[in-house]
């Protein structure tokens, strides 16, 4: 079930939150949406699951619009807490899972296999206001899963997690993707885009700026990193012709160069000049593209 934006564009007024977006996202994949804060990314998602009108454009799965009678298939993990604080995990659990179609026995047999895979079997009768901002994102994050839907939109899903719980989660979702469902999500953290995804998308300012395969976005930019520990100074290489960046290192420097031929004349240049412990090409980091692309408005 492919998932197509088309010509997508949202007002609000006279501002433009999304302007002419498309993009079709894969079925059984990974696709990340990288933006500072006012990229358009959760106003993207609201159109795709029909809590926003689109105000020009399309927006299909499976070549069919999303309405509520696709809710059972899909999953919402919103940015900001959707839970109510009065309630037990349990009742809040199994009444949210029962919008989506669930009988009460299926959604406690999920429940307590998902607090236990998450390591808070304990939370099961506990009110949400009990748990901490971390724990409460992980409730939040199996309400969005517990009926096993085919699309599922996570929103900023790692914030306020510790290192730990943030690779308990990845490990989920991965697991969840590997089984066939559809995923998309959105991150201030490029490494979590970088490692996870396949395909993304950069906002900036309701603009697409960049998307596709991030091997060919990669591969396209053309500029590459160079890594070089060596003995002796390597201050020369500052000015050295195709050389963009130059960042000194405790045991030498990291490089950004225009392209692969530069590598190999800086390579014939160090020869003679002292003991080369490493010499690394590597490609751009997505964290180099971005800045490239959105410069420093990127919160």
């Amino acid at each position: 079930m492919t998932l197509s934006l088309q010509n997508v564009t949202k007002r609000f007024d006279k501002h433009t939150a999304v302007d002419h977006l498309s993009l079709e996202i894969p079925e059984k994949e990974m696709y990340g949406f990288l933006g500072g804060n006012g990229a358009g990314k959760t106003t993207t998602f609201r159109m795709i699951l029909g809590l926003l009108d689109v105000t020009q454009g399309s927006i299909t799965w499976n070549g069919d619009s999303i309405g509520y009678n696709k809710s059972h298939l899909i999953g919402y993990l919103p940015e900001e807490r959707g839970l109510y604080p009065k309630l037990k995990v349990r009742e809040q659990i199994i009444y949210l899972a029962k919008l989506r179609g669930m009988s009460k026995h299926d959604a406690l047999t999920e429940l307590t296999g998902w607090l236990d895979r998450l390591k808070v079997p304990e939370y099961l009768d506990k009110k949400v206001e009990e748990l901490s901002k971390g724990n409460q994102q992980k409730i939040q994050f199996i309400s969005a899963v517990i009926h096993q839907p085919k699309l599922l939109i996570l929103d900023e899903p790692f914030s306020g997690l510790d290192p730990v719980n943030v690779e308990m989660l990845k490990e989920a979702v991965v697991e969840l993707k590997e089984q066939g469902t559809s995923i998309v999500f959105s991150s201030h953290r490029m490494e979590h885009v970088e490692e996870l995804c396949e395909h993304l998308c950069i906002l900036h300012k309701g603009h697409q700026v960049v998307e596709g395969r991030l091997r060919d976005i990669k591969r396209s930019f053309g500029k590459k990193n160079l890594l070089i520990h060596a003995d002796a100074s390597l201050e020369f290489l500052r000015d050295h012709h195709g050389v963009v960046q130059y960042k000194s290192l405790t045991e030498g420097c990291s490089l950004q160069i225009e392209n692969e031929a530069v590598s190999q004349e800086i390579f014939q240049e160090l020869q003679g000049k002292g003991f080369v412990r490493r010499f690394e090409l590597e490609e751009p980091s997505l964290n180099d593209i971005f800045i490239e692309k959105v410069g420093d408005a990127y919160e």
